[in-house]
């Protein structure tokens, strides 16, 4: 099936990246969210964004407002039945992806594929309460997805190929790289990442490293661009969490088990970067460790 128009529900920090890469692959791009406010500063943003791939010589200016030309907003989520291809990219919690999908589903084209954004929910459970489980795939995005090349593929027990096979074209499309993933708790990147992190933590909790020297032994040691605590800040702690939690829950291995103190963390409100606490605090003009 040929992919031209794409729906996108939720303007957030995922949300508005996808926008932005689809429009830029030529994609007519339908965003969605239950505030106005959000929908404007995702756009707003958008074009920030672009502006700054002009400036750097990366795309031109006429590329940019052929782009932006391709974006419109709506609050109303049932005008996205019309599209190809649906991404849902709300937050992350069960309940609210199946009542997206739900309210959608009597609007929809019969050719449209719905898929999600969600970094750990399972794909078949979603797609069972839907009325197209055939098509119906995760398309997991890396933040920030304009500079990030990963895109997970997660295939569905009853997703069919005819569906994995357009969704590889339009990854292709996109300038990005497709992971076939199969349907189990956080697919790969975050199946291997999240442990990691929460190993970090306990790490910290355990006292037998502090924050700093914990991000530099992985960043000096194991090169990796970000510490692990730093690379949890700018996740979100309650996402981190989140994802601990379906590990722990789908798995059932003690392995997975999330650290108290990130849990702590999350129960205090210090969520990382988008709330100015986690690991480090960010209200000062330099990031200052909090343990």
């Amino acid at each position: 099936m040929e992919i031209q128009s794409v729906g996108i529900v939720g303007a957030g920090q995922m949300g508005n990246g996808i926008a932005h890469v689809f429009a830029l692959a030529g994609f007519d791009v339908l965003m969605t969210d239950i505030s106005r406010e959000s929908l404007d500063a995702a756009v707003a943003l958008i074009d920030r964004n672009l502006e700054r791939q002009v400036s750097r010589g990366k795309i031109t200016a006429e590329t940019k407002a052929a782009a932006m030309a391709r974006i419109a907003t709506t609050m109303t989520l049932t005008d996205l039945g019309q599209t190809d291809l649906v991404i849902e990219a709300a937050t992350e919690r069960e309940t609210v992806k199946q009542a997206i999908f739900e309210d959608l589903q009597p609007h929809l084209k019969p050719t449209t594929i719905l898929t999600s954004n969600t970094s750990s929910i399972s794909i078949t459970r979603l797609a069972s309460r839907t009325d197209r489980p055939e098509k119906f795939m995760g398309f997991h995005f890396m933040n920030p997805v304009p500079v990030m090349q990963l895109v997970e593929l997660i295939r569905g027990i009853a997703t069919d190929e005819p569906t994995y096979r357009t969704m590889l074209a339009v990854v292709e499309r996109l300038g990005k790289t497709a992971a076939s993933a199969e349907d189990f708790p956080a697919f790969i990147v975050n199946r291997i990442l999240m442990p990691m992190i929460n190993e970090a933590v306990y790490t910290l909790y355990e006292g037998v490293g502090n924050v700093r020297s914990i991000d530099e032994s992985l960043k000096l040691g194991a090169n990796h661009p970000m510490g692990p605590l730093e690379l949890a800040d700018f996740i979100g702690l309650d996402t981190c969490l989140a994802i601990m939690n379906v590990l722990h829950d789908g798995l059932a291995d003690t392995k997975y088990r999330p650290c108290p103190l990130l849990t702590k963390y999350v129960e205090a409100g210090w969520l990382g970067r988008k709330t100015g606490r986690g690991f480090y605090d960010y209200r000062g003009e330099v990031p200052v460790p909090t343990r």
